[in-house]
């Protein structure tokens, strides 16, 4: 039995034995036509959005020491589910994730009772089942959500991040995805992104540091007043939102076709 209680950030994270709720929660949305069209508008939140609610989500749902890297298969798996709660990772999304090995990922997420493995269709590729429903709240939109796993892997590979290693791609991906889009400058509770990224809050000054030398961050700094984090990404980073530019018949970085 769990109980729900109102605290702030310190308290929650000197409460034994005690979970934080994310802010954002994923929220059932109406059913589509059953009908599909080549172009569509995008129904609902854009792909900064998408990709938000699922790193808070995460945030709860996984161990708070998952790694990296399985947090970043994970990103990709949430956001790919169809209706059956099925995901296929083609070859195609797994070079763009840039991992040697997916199978100790892939365990590490089962020992979180997060997935379970099926059988491959393909070599070098991932057939799974996610075992958390709460994730069918946001599976009707998902050709929405297929053009926003694509936007996270163009995000988690900007720079030198992809190159250091999952560690600075995923704190890379939190920081655009929760980042105006327009002025490139984000500001967020620590905790909140230490939790969202698997690490040490009192690791995040060295992580930030390494994103600045990558190219990817301009600055960043402690509030004085919240001591939340402030930063601003650098000019021509990629924040925008490329509804236009999506076609669902065509994923980016997938060798073929998903079925729905």
């Amino acid at each position: 039995m769990w109980r729900l209680a109102d605290a702030c950030s310190a308290c929650a994270a000197a409460t034994a034995q005690a979970a934080v709720v994310p802010d954002t929660l994923l929220a059932p949305r109406p059913l589509p036509p059953t009908t599909t069209r080549r172009h569509r508008n995008p129904k609902g939140p854009g792909e900064r959005v998408r990709v938000r609610e699922i790193l808070s989500y995460l945030a709860a749902a996984l161990p708070p020491d998952t790694s990296a890297a399985a947090r970043l298969l994970a990103l990709q798996c949430a956001l790919r589910i169809n209706t059956q709660m099925r995901v296929r990772l083609s070859k195609g999304v797994l070079r763009s994730l840039r991992f040697n090995t997916v199978q100790d990922l892939c365990r590490e997420l089962e020992h979180a009772r997060w997935l379970r493995m099926a059988p491959q269709g393909a070599a070098n590729e991932i057939a799974a089942e996610l075992l958390d429903t709460t994730l069918l709240g946001q599976a009707p939109a998902r050709p929405d959500r297929m053009r926003a796993a694509d936007w996270a892997l163009r995000v988690s590979s900007v720079s030198r991040a992809g190159a250091i290693g999952p560690l600075p791609q995923i704190a890379g991906t939190y920081l655009t995805a929760h980042a105006d889009p327009h002025a490139g400058s984000g500001l967020s509770e620590v905790d909140q992104m230490a939790r969202a990224c698997g690490v040490p809050p009192t690791e995040l000054p060295n992580l930030l540091d390494q994103l600045a030398a990558t190219g990817l961050l301009r600055s960043w700094q402690p509030c004085p007043d919240s001591g939340d984090l402030h930063w601003t990404l650098a000019h021509g980073s990629p924040i925008h939102d490329t509804r236009s530019q999506y076609d669902p018949a065509t994923p980016v970085n997938d060798d073929r076709r998903e079925r729905p």
